[in-house]
This record gives C-alpha cells, sequence and structure tokens, in this order.
C-alpha cells in the first residue's frame, strides 16, 4: 500500500525583520547574512503568537478540505513547547474542533521532531488506511541578541495530512539514520534562548547526512542521480549547497556547476530565506517550496528528504511525487502570506524580544497583533487562552 503526505501547509508570523537592517545595527555588512548565510528575511512572532496558534493556523486550511472525523492521530513535533506536562498537540486539537476520538500527542527532539511524527503516522495510516493523520511541526528559533545565532532566528509551522493514496508525495519505505548523543546545540529548561556551537554543529550535520546516506543508498541501491530533488533541513539555506556538494563529493561526482546545484535544491529554498529557522518545520518548509515553486513537473520524480535534529537525531528518505500534485497545494495562499507581511524596524524587534509572557500567574490579557486564524488571548490562573482570530 502507498502511503504518503496528501496535503501540505505553511504558515509564519505576519511580522520581519529584514536582515539588511540586522546588520547595519550589528556593523557587517548585509552580504555577510544575505550570501554568507543564504538569508534575507527573519520571521519575528508577536506576543499573541505562539506555536499553537502558528500550528492550528497551518492546518486550518485542511482541514477546510477534509472531513475532520477521519483523523485519529495528531502529532506535534516542537521543541518549544507552552506546557512541561500538557501536549500542545492538545491545545490545537480543541481550536481544530478534532474527533475526541484521536489520539494527541507532543513529541521533541530538536528539528527532527516533525520526522519522528511523521514516520510513526506513516506506520499507524499502514494498520488503518481508511483514517487519515495529522502531523504538525511548528517553532521559534531563539538566540541571544547580537550572538552569531541572531540572524538565523525565525518561526513557522508546517501540517502535513497523512494517508494511504496521497495526492502529493508517496514515501518511501527504505530509510537511514543515525543517532549519536553530542552538544552542538541545546536549550535547558532555565532558558528562553538556544546555546548554540555553530561550526561543530555544521559537521555534525554533515558526517550524520553521509553516514543516513550510505545506509539509504544500501537499503535502496539508488545513487544520487536517482533523485531528481533534494530538500534539506535548513538552519540556514546556505548549508543545503554544502550538503549537496558533501553528497556529490562521497558519491565521487565532479562537483555540480551553480546552475544545476540551483536546480536541484534551488527552489526548496525560497521559503526558508524569508522566514529563518524554523526548527521542526524546516525541512517540510522546504518541501512545500520545493512542489510550489519549482517550474519543471515533477510528476514520477523521486526526491529526497535529509532531517537533522541537533543533539543529535538524522534520517534520510525519499518520496515520489504524483501526477497532478499541483491541483492540491497551497501555493497561492503560502506565497501570498509571504508578500503581506509587516516589516519591522531594528527598535520594534528587539522590544518583541525582550517581551516574555507574564509568569506570575496572574491575569493577563493580550494586545491583539496581526496573527494567522488564531491568536494567545491573555492568560488566566496559569492558564493559556486561544481564540480564533475570525
Amino acid at each position: 500500500m502507498n502511503v504518503g503526505i496528501d496535503l501540505i501547509s505553511f504558515q509564519t508570523s505576519q511580522y520581519f525583520l529584514d536582515l539588511a537592517t540586522l546588520a547595519q545595527v550589528r556593523g557587517v555588512e548585509a552580504e555577510k547574512y544575505r550570501a554568507g548565510l543564504g538569508q534575507e528575511r527573519m520571521a519575528v512572532p508577536p506576543p499573541d503568537e505562539d506555536i499553537v496558534t502558528l500550528a492550528a493556523s497551518a492546518a486550518k486550511p485542511i482541514m477546510e478540505k477534509i472531513n475532520s472525523n477521519d483523523i485519529e492521530l495528531l502529532l506535534f513535533g516542537t521543541e518549544s513547547g507552552v506546557d512541561q506536562s500538557k501536549a500542545a498537540a492538545l491545545f490545537v486539537h480543541g481550536l481544530l474542533n478534532l474527533s475526541k476520538r484521536c489520539r494527541a500527542v507532543e513529541i521533541k527532539e530538536a528539528c527532527y521532531a516533525a520526522t519522528a511524527g511523521l514516520q510513526l503516522a506513516l506506520a499507524w495510516v499502514q494498520q488503518h488506511p481508511d483514517k487519515k493523520a495529522l502531523v504538525l511541526g511548528a517553532d521559534i528559533a531563539r538566540y541571544d541578541l547580537g550572538s552569531p545565532g541572531e540572524p538565523t532566528q525565525g518561526c513557522g509551522a508546517i501540517a502535513l495530512l497523512i494517508s494511504a493514496n496521497p495526492r502529493l508525495l508517496v514515501l518511501d519505505p527504505e530509510t537511514g539514520f543515525h543517532a549519536e548523543n553530542v552538544m552542538d546545540f541545546w536549550r535547558p529548561n532555565y532558558r528562553t534562548e538556544a546555546l548554540v556551537d555553530g561550526k561543530y554543529s555544521t559537521l555534525v550535520y554533515l558526517s550524520t547526512l553521509v553516514d543516513s546516506w550510505r545506509q539509504y543508498r544500501v537499503a535502496t541501491g539508488r545513487k544520487l542521480g536517482d533523485l531528481a530533488r533534494s530538500c534539506f533541513h535548513l538552519p540556514f539555506t546556505r548549508l543545503a549547497e554544502k550538503a549537496y556538494v558533501r553528497l556529490c563529493r562521497e558519491e565521487k561526482i565532479p562537483e555540480p556547476p551553480p546552475d544545476e546545484i540551483q536546480r536541484k535544491i534551488g527552489p526548496s529554498l525560497l521559503y526558508n530565506r524569508q522566514t529563518g529557522n524554523t526548527y521542526a518545520a524546516s525541512l517540510y518548509e522546504s518541501v512545500a517550496a520545493l512542489l510550489d515553486n519549482d517550474p519543471e513537473d515533477l510528476s514520477g520524480q523521486r526526491i529526497s528528504l535529509f532531517s537533522y535534529g541537533s543533539g543529535c537525531m538524522a534520517e534520510f528518505f525519499s518520496g515520489v511525487v504524483q501526477p497532478g500534485y499541483r491541483e492540491h497545494l497551497f501555493a497561492e495562499r503560502h506565497r501570498r502570506m509571504l508578500a503581506e507581511r509587516t516589516e519591522l524596524t531594528y527598535r520594534q524587534y528587539e522590544d518583541v524580544f525582550r517581551y516574555h509572557v507574564p509568569a506570575d500567574g496572574g491575569d493577563h490579557v493580550f494586545a491583539p497583533y496581526r496573527t494567522g486564524l488564531y491568536r494567545l488571548q491573555g492568560i488566566k490562573q496559569h492558564v493559556r487562552l486561544y481564540a480564533a482570530t475570525t
């Protein structure tokens, strides 16, 4: 039986900071961010936006196209949890009015978490082909002001509908994966900003890519040339270029010219350049960008996906794009959302960055900003209160 991604929807915040603005304040050349990192803008969430509102807004367009009672599994991958006990999946479950006959769970392993959810969902749909699973990935990437990681900040959410006989991408059963306890990136419970050893993390990313690829190659007998396009987890988009070249080197293929690398991975980078790192959503934001924007018809073509979560967990897998896939995309919605965002000044960005959700247990009402289809209204006696915006 074929199983895979039936629909895919992406959401980011309605505000952004241009990295040229950040570069000017930090006293560096804008090209350090634009060319060196491959980033142009970072998405900035307002005080009444969090992973729950982002994920629910990403999922809503999918819910409008299906019978919600068919969803009996909801898996939410994130490293930006809003509660130490209650799953963010249950907040989203309520906002989407899903059936009470539904398993709803939150999964954590850095940026790999949504892929863990995807693999669990694929196995579950194999057992229940008449039902569907909803996999969410949402995060807010935060680093200290002025730190090397600051220009890669961002936020966003992805929603994947997993089904039998999917309309977008049939996923292959063979995968390569790698687990190893390393300290390249982490965020202790007492911190709101992550800690990262950027150079070390890049080295681990590339080494686990090669190990996962080798396993995948043995399991499938496929070569790099059998993959029409490649999507990667994107802490910053320049890393995807390094990753693709590293695979070519592993296969003893001469480094492709820039236009060939652009054809293989370029369309998949378009959204991440505008949002910054979205952690658990990042890889699937890349998949959405590829399907939405590649000028060639990818029907029948096999694409690869590489998922990496610092700490670390990595996986290399693939899928075949289905005929007629373009009829089932939310491409226009995604483009319009990115085009209609509001640009922040540096001062506005820093004010938002320094804002912290009150933790005193009192009653707090949050002023309304521009958000997606849902917002965080406030907190009452330690309870987070969410509502639709329309």
